[in-house]
């Protein structure tokens, strides 16, 4: 389908939306965003008077059915995320979502096959892949100034939030019934997917997962090693209950001649390690993080570009996260 105009309504205008996303849809040239829906009618109400949306709703059937919103993004935990694409689809809109794609792999392929038996394009929001430091990490790689990748690593430790130690925590993020497992489907969406943009698709993978801190029902630590249809292979690990001592963000590349290293959320220097020494490379994100990925959607729904994040390329990181964690889950 080519569009000229994308006219967005979002399902779901929580926190997400408020500067790493909404914003962006405003801001992209023939994009505007002329609906919001959110089950809270004073929240959407009021998102949309401090956004300037010209309308809100708290059903997500009224914003899916708006004949003015010819495309829609979808912001809502992940449980609900299959049910509202295939809604918006079959209504014949394009979908935007939220990552991880959905609660699990089986409902990834449904969106797919709605995806295709609709011919209404699906996208997903892991917009690494079109930050400045992602892209140069992969422009070094492939440059082979590391000489041939042979291995990644991943590691994100952190502390329990303070929301997690209280005992009364709502937080959907490690309710495995609305989120699909913890923090680790939440953050480690973000690098396994960067991955199958570098280097192909993870094709071989092997995991644990285990609950150490004992703060919630879902996993909160996870190791994991495995292998990419290029020859790369690669481990991680995510711990979520860490001493504060422990804390460390760090995603690195060993090649034959050298070595890339580059923090997946703390948004400092990329470094560049080889026998000549070690360079450093600083770069700035746009303001609102998922803009350059939402100006590619627009230009890809207009026919003028393709898209980096497809349901097709997302489902397969619901697939590797769902093979590392599932004795955890039966």
């Amino acid at each position: 389908m080519k569009l000229n105009q994308i006219k967005w309504g979002i399902i779901g205008c929580g926190n997400v939306t408020e500067v790493k996303s909404g914003p962006a849809f405003q801001k992209a040239e023939h994009s505007s965003l002329v609906a919001v829906m959110r089950r809270n009618k004073e929240k959407a109400a009021d998102y949309a008077r401090r956004h300037g949306v010209p309308k809100w709703y708290h059903q997500a059937d009224d914003l899916i059915n708006d004949p003015e919103v010819n495309a829609i993004y979808i912001a809502t935990p992940p449980d609900t995320h299959a049910q509202y694409a295939i809604q918006a689809m079959r209504a014949g809109k394009p979908v935007y979502v939220e990552k991880p794609m959905a609660l699990n792999h089986a409902e990834c392929q449904k969106m797919i096959a709605v995806s295709k038996e609709t011919g209404m394009p699906l996208f997903v929001a892991y917009y690494r892949r079109t930050l400045p430091a992602f892209l140069k990490m992969k422009e070094l790689v492939e440059s082979g100034v590391i000489g041939k990748p042979i291995s990644v690593s991943i590691t994100l430790v952190k502390g329990a939030s303070e929301q997690d130690k209280n005992t009364s925590n709502d937080n959907w993020r490690v309710d495995p019934k609305a989120a699909g497992a913890g923090y680790f489907f939440d953050l480690a969406s973000h690098q396994l997917d960067y991955l199958d943009f570098l280097f192909g698709p993870i094709t071989r993978v092997a995991g644990t997962a285990v609950n150490r801190g004992g703060l919630y029902r879902a996993e909160d630590t996870v190791v994991a090693s495995f292998a990419m249809e290029s020859g790369v292979v690669g481990n991680g690990l995510w711990s979520f209950v860490a001493d504060e001592s422990a804390t460390k963000d760090d995603l690195e590349i060993i090649g034959t001649k050298g070595k890339i290293n580059l923090p997946s959320f703390q948004h400092t220097d990329l470094k560049l390690t080889t026998a000549k020494g070690t360079l450093s490379f600083s770069f700035q994100n746009p303001e609102n993080i998922s803009y350059n990925l939402v100006d590619q959607v627009v230009q890809s729904l207009r026919g003028e570009a393709e898209c980096v994040s497809t349901g097709v390329s997302a489902a397969r990181t619901n697939w590797v996260m769902e093979q590392i964690v599932q004795d955890y889950y039966h």
